[in-house]
């Protein structure tokens, strides 16, 4: 056996993947951090505070904080959300935010190895090989590991070739533009207010965006329509907002999927995070935040295979994450469901938004990552509120 050996080897460089490969490097682990390279997801960017605070991610690192939200009805209908002074939405570039995160890997003592990973082999020795190209058509590589972090994105090649049904996982498709921003602020645009569009013509079954990033802005769409146009809604919707002059810098597109998987490990020596898994907030389609806590539950239960040997641990990472987040993504799910089925429903959701009572617990929740439990008669007022809307007895933008 003359492959190196690495204790874990981690494929997929975003936020799971580099927070599981930092994790691990600061646990006394010999880690290699495997990244292809030259692809950036389709992200509006947005973060809570509670992150940066969680995984010491400094405010540099910010392109902008939005303040409000502002929610657009199929009727054109516009609900401002205001943070209030709870906190912000913070707003990060993914070029930059998940190379930081790969070198802060590597200062941590991970290795990092810019290649695209093929397959997991296996022969008469204990541990896997990962097998990869450094570059397309290259020869074949292999390393060795005692146990692999699948965290290579939606559709993981890991998964689909380790864990059960991976390859079923439901997906919304995300297509965005990065833009540079106007000039200054409008009815339009504001540099310290995110958009979001419930509106059919743009997404049928999703939303659409417009997120602010300092000097550049992302507007985008997802849909699990297949035959939608994203790229056809993201240029309508740059025409209706008078964005269409500004200069388009890059464009990406990705799957997002929507919903954990049910097994996280082959229960031996592969456990996934972040996209890998599946933990993307239905609804909503934040991944960052929850990217990087299932990497680091991933990394956790890694670490104490590889400390004791006993492959039960992996189950820990999939368990502690429903624990904690769990309900929400349940939450969110059945709120997708029902309010992006018609653009009818999708009115009646903007109405609502339009509540104090939604919109402070909906911030506080955003900013905690946990149900808010605090004010009890809140939660009955809404819940009637919601009924009463279920029903059609509440008429919309009353």
């Amino acid at each position: 056996m003359n492959e190196t050996l690495y204790d874990a080897v981690v494929v997929g460089g975003g936020p799971a993947g580099a927070t599981a490969a930092t994790e691990l490097a600061l646990a006394g682990h010999s880690v290699l951090l495997m990244e292809r390279g030259g692809r950036i997801k389709p992200c509006g960017g947005a973060v809570p505070p509670r992150m940066l605070e969680d995984f010491a991610i400094p405010q540099s690192l910010l392109v902008a904080r939005a303040r409000s939200a502002r929610m657009i009805a199929p009727s054109g209908r516009a609900v401002d959300m205001p943070v209030g002074e709870i906190g912000y939405v913070g707003m990060v570039d993914r070029e930059d935010f998940d190379e930081w995160l790969r070198v802060r890997a590597s200062e941590c003592g991970a290795d990092r190895l810019a290649a695209t990973f093929e397959k997991i082999e296996r022969d008469e020795y204990a541990h896997p090989l990962v097998t990869f190209r450094r570059e397309r058509g290259g020869p074949i590589e292999r390393v060795r590991a005692r146990v692999v972090v699948g965290a290579d994105g939606a559709r993981s090649a890991v998964a689909k070739q380790c864990l059960p049904n991976a390859e079923r996982v439901k997906c919304v498709f995300a297509y965005h533009e990065i833009i540079a921003s106007p000039d200054s602020d409008g009815e339009d645009f504001d540099a310290n207010r995110c958009d979001v569009f419930y509106q059919g013509k743009l997404s049928p079954d999703f939303y659409a965006w417009v997120f602010p990033h300092g000097k550049t802005a992302s507007i985008g769409v997802g849909s699990a329509n297949k035959g939608f146009s994203l790229r056809g809604a993201v240029t309508e919707m740059r025409s209706e907002l008078d964005l269409s002059h500004c200069e388009t810098i890059r464009r990406e597109g990705a799957p997002i999927p929507l919903k954990p998987l049910k097994r996280w490990d082959n229960g031996a020596d592969v456990i996934v995070a972040g996209d890998a898994a599946g933990i993307v907030a239905p609804a909503s389609g934040e991944g960052i935040y929850y990217a990087m806590v299932g990497g680091r539950f991933s990394a956790e239960a890694a670490s104490d295979f590889l400390k004791t040997g006993e492959a039960k641990a992996l189950k820990t990472a999939r368990r502690r994450f429903m624990k904690e987040h769990g309900r929400v993504f349940w939450i969110l799910g059945m709120m997708q469901y029902f309010w992006y089925s018609s653009d009818k429903r999708r009115e009646r959701f903007v109405d609502m938004c339009d509540d104090k009572d939604v919109q402070q617990l909906t911030w506080q929740a955003y900013m905690n990552k946990k149900l808010v439990r605090k004010k009890p008669m809140a939660h009955v007022k809404i819940f009637l509120k919601d009924t009463a809307h279920l029903l059609g007895l509440r008429p919309a933008s009353s």
